[in-house]
């Protein structure tokens, strides 16, 4: 194994005090080096590829240049698009995220928290808090910034960037009711996720305003997921009585595997049955047919997260904000009037957003 090269070496191949090499290659200190004395030890520096130790340059200013990112799954598309926005906006200001996964699991989540609290991250930023997982949240805060980012906790006590999901809900709802749809399914995420219980709360108050009292539910308590969504979608066929005219997914995983259930069993989408998602995640305009959807934009907020967790380790006193973003219907093949409806039609095959 190659010997790792010292500030100590730097300052014997340059022949200066080991303070003064420390004050050369030090952005706040240079300035105390005369400039001839600051290159030659630049060119040792660059001679023997030596690379500051950042985790002890971060002790000594009581920053390690590193934020925690907690999700529950890297590969999910949503999750992926937001963790792209948070490192676009923490690599600009010289931070390198740190990204841990809980799996859905609150003591995984727990053990990501000690984890990087234990390895000195300055800040994190979880997309991962379930509502029992606000006593963890709460304790963990007490020891370092802690940025909520896509889901929320009640009181509003923490950092807070969402979509407005409430909202969200509600413009599927009216989406479909304007498409002349009365019977209506609704696959909903776990109720203990803030992101799937204001979208259920959005979508059925809506439906309540348009004259539906009741929808076909089928809760998933698992996670929402593909495999989640075509176990709901099934489950939603195998009931007794009139087979719903339009679904609701709460999110476009869970809209794509009841697609899938929907086609096997032999049912055209929107002809037989219209499919509205929610996230609109990189390939939903691909699939066949194209999915309606509610966007939420993913990169915008993984950015500004990263943005606000760099605003928080500033001015660490500060009133801890609360963003809220609005979300977009965007419509495309998937919704349609149903076929009983007088004069239905299939909408033009083009996305439209409103």
């Amino acid at each position: 194994m190659a010997n790792v090269v010292t500030l100590m070496d730097v300052a014997k191949r340059a022949n200066v005090h080991l303070s003064t090499a420390s004050r050369a290659l030090s952005p706040d200190y240079a300035k105390y080096v005369g400039e001839a004395t600051r290159l030659k030890v630049l060119r040792a520096a660059e001679e023997l590829e030596y690379r500051p130790n950042a985790l002890a340059q971060g002790l000594r200013k009581g920053r390690t240049g590193v934020v925690g990112v907690v999700v529950v799954h890297v590969e999910q598309p949503f999750t992926a698009t937001v963790l792209r926005g948070m490192e676009n906006s923490l690599e600009a200001v010289g931070i390198m995220p740190l990204i841990a996964e809980t799996h859905g699991s609150s003591e995984r989540l727990r053990r990501a928290f000690e984890h990087l609290i234990a390895w000195r991250a300055d800040a994190i930023i979880t997309t991962a808090v379930r509502y029992g997982d606000a006593d963890i949240i709460e304790r963990f805060a007490r020891e370092v910034p802690i940025v909520l980012a896509v889901r929320s906790l009640p009181g509003g006590r923490l950092p807070t960037i969402a979509h407005d999901d409430t909202v969200g809900g509600a413009l599927a709802a009216r989406h479909l009711l304007e498409l002349g749809h009365r019977r209506i399914g609704e696959l909903c995420g776990p109720p203990d996720v803030s992101s799937f219980a204001q979208r259920q709360a959005g979508f059925r108050a809506a439906l309540a305003e348009g004259g539906v009292t009741e929808t076909v539910a089928q809760t998933s308590l698992v996670g929402a997921t593909l495999d989640e969504g075509r176990r709901a979608a099934a489950a939603l066929l195998s009931r007794d009585g009139a087979r719903p005219t339009a679904v609701f997914a709460h999110n476009d995983l869970m809209a794509v595997g009841a697609m899938d259930v929907f086609s096997e069993a032999g049912l055209s989408c929107p002809g037989d049955i219209s499919v509205i998602g929610y996230d609109d995640i990189l390939f939903a305009d691909h699939l066949v047919p194209s999915l309606t959807t509610i966007r939420l934009s993913s990169f915008h907020l993984g950015r500004m997260a990263g943005e606000m967790t760099y605003s928080l380790l500033q001015s660490p006193d500060s009133p801890p904000p609360t963003i809220s973003l609005p979300p977009e219907l965007i419509v495309r093949d998937s919704t349609a009037p149903p076929a009983e409806a007088p004069g239905a039609s299939r909408p033009p095959s083009r996305a439209r957003s409103r």
